[in-house]
């Protein structure tokens, strides 16, 4: 069974995270306790509903008959978002590109790895060779396509969302070597704080079984990048410390 939690007030021009997480909070209270009550002890999980990191934290304190390696915060459409920026620069199809990561919080902090990333096989630096892009305009680009959807639109992407949502729950499902997800930081192997829902390379053997992928090393660009998405995410569990349960 998939439950895919997308009942959440949308982000508007102008709204700070911290208003979002405010309203949405208690939404997720609600939904973990309904999900506790009401869903198959089989059941995935996918947190849409923004900011989705730290909902999906909230929703699986108020289910405590649940798995918390049950619930996942969407980062694919970052990840997707990336895919899209490498292929184009590098002039092929998406589909030649692979091992794209999304680190961290699924926010402006959010960490899009193009270290790691690979073009036609090839290491992303090998392929697109301009190393100040790959730093600035493409981490931008990613980090930003949200809030400029909002700006642009007056609403956030809908569509590419659902979309997103949908490769979310595939990748799951059916054995896959690489994808992005949020989920629950216990016992990951790159040293996050363990009470935050943090975006990871993950693996899957199908039928909802997942791992974190462990041996990606850090340079020191991406080590100071990924400790400000974790400080960030630290920042808004303290915010929604009172809507954690046994917390």
């Amino acid at each position: 069974d998939l439950a895919f939690l997308v009942g959440a007030k949308p982000r508007g021009p102008g709204m700070e995270r911290k208003d979002l997480l405010a309203d949405n909070g208690k939404i997720f209270v609600e939904q973990g306790r309904a999900l506790n009550r009401a869903a198959s002890k089989d059941v995935r999980v996918l947190v849409v509903g923004n900011p989705c990191n730290t909902n999906c934290l909230i929703a699986m304190h108020h289910a405590p008959d649940l798995g918390r390696d049950q619930f996942h915060a969407m980062t694919r459409l970052d990840q997707n978002r990336a895919v899209f920026q490498l292929a184009r620069k590098a002039g092929v199809g998406i589909e030649e590109v692979s091992h794209v990561t999304i680190w961290g919080n699924h926010s402006a902090t959010q960490v899009p790895d193009f270290v790691h990333a690979k073009i036609r096989g090839k290491a992303t630096g090998d392929v697109i060779k301009d190393r100040k892009w790959l730093e600035e305009v493409f981490i931008q680009t990613i980090q930003k396509r949200g809030a400029e959807v909002i700006a642009a639109r007056g609403k956030s992407s809908a569509a590419s969302a659902a979309n997103a949502a949908i490769d979310s729950m595939r990748s799951l499902w059916r054995k896959t070597d690489w994808f992005s997800a949020g989920v629950y930081a216990k016992g990951n192997p790159y040293g996050v704080r363990e009470d935050l829902v943090f975006s990871f390379p993950c693996r899957s053997k199908g039928q909802g079984d997942w791992e974190i992928i462990s041996g990606v090393s850090f340079d020191q660009f991406l080590q100071e990048k990924i400790a400000i998405t974790q400080k960030e995410l630290e920042e808004e569990r303290d915010l929604v410390k009172h809507l954690l349960k046994g917390t």
